[in-house]
């Protein structure tokens, strides 16, 4: 059983990415944004692949492979420990929570890793400016993810999502989840939170990418839009909890709805300057994430 369930995990990213370039294209024409391009997710792979791969002179080769793959896997081990039904996950651990937060911050290093490799200046610029970014916003989501585990009293996802059978924590905790999206846009680097690979330093750490090692890092990026939606709908949307549908068929449908809301802010909410946004982060954000976690202790006594 447990080898099927490890086994599905490739087929759900591969189906979540194809669903959320989709919804890269579909949301924002909904609310009249721009989107993404004309082509179609499999068409735009597809014409990536099939394009020269052009190098930068001197390139670290080893950093230019690992960082896709590591965003990757680091998608498929955040994802596998996110309950497909009531008490059964592909892996399941005491500590799903840290294993997430321990994904989190390898992100980081993931990102820097895909800005170093080319040898270049614009990719080296996003890979600074998004770890400054991005290392603040992993506060909040220690907090928000701890005030999470109160109920359950475990730090295990499966355990929070039972403990949700009585009330959702969206509903039991509201700010949590929004400010848990505040870390799924910089998972994923999207919208404001896009530091790294933003049009006005040409693309960031993605200006040099061409080919496949552009098509990798895309499927590793929507993988990882995946893998955060799960998380949260997990976490603050029950899961697998739901009447007359099976759990998995839950599971999946409040996912897709978490996906497109971070699609839709991630196209709505526009970027503002790094310094900006810092002061934003450790202002707002964090003393918000701490209130959050010291009302939901206080309800938890």
């Amino acid at each position: 059983m447990t080898a099927l369930l490890i086994l599905s995990l490739p087929l759900t990213l591969a189906l979540g990415a194809w669903l959320a370039a989709s919804l890269d294209r579909l949301v924002p024409a909904l609310w009249g944004l721009p989107a993404a391009g004309p082509l179609t997710p499999l068409r735009e792979a597809a014409a990536l692949l099939a394009q020269q791969t052009i190098r930068t002179e001197r390139p670290d080769r080893l950093t230019l492979l690992l960082a896709p793959a590591l965003y990757l896997t680091l998608a498929a081990v955040g994802l596998s420990v996110v309950p497909l039904w009531l008490g059964v996950a592909p892996i399941e651990s005491p500590v799903g929570i840290v294993i997430w937060g321990s994904c989190e911050a390898l992100t980081i290093i993931t990102v820097f890793l895909h800005g170093w490799s080319p040898n270049a200046p614009f990719p080296l610029i996003g890979a600074y400016r998004y770890v400054a970014i991005a290392l603040p916003v992993m506060l909040p989501s220690m907090f928000v993810l701890i005030a999470a585990a109160l109920p359950a009293e475990s730090l295990s996802v499966t355990a929070i999502v039972a403990s949700q059978e009585p009330l959702w924590n969206v509903l039991r905790q509201p700010m949590g989840l929004p400010l848990f999206l505040l870390v799924g846009l910089t998972l994923t680097l999207r919208g404001p939170f896009d530091y790294a690979d933003g049009a006005d330093i040409a693309g960031g750490t993605s200006a040099e990418d061409s080919g496949a090692g552009r098509a990798l890092w895309q499927f590793a990026r929507l993988s990882m839009l995946v893998a955060f939606s799960a998380m949260a709908a997990a976490v603050f949307l029950g899961g697998p909890l739901g009447p007359w549908l099976p759990g998995p068929v839950w599971l999946w449908l409040k996912t897709a709805a978490v996906m497109a809301l971070t699609v839709l802010l991630g196209h709505a909410v526009a970027r503002t300057t790094p310094s900006r946004m810092l002061g934003l982060l450790w202002v707002v954000a964090l003393p918000l994430s701490f209130l959050h976690l010291a009302i939901a202790g206080v309800l938890a006594l």
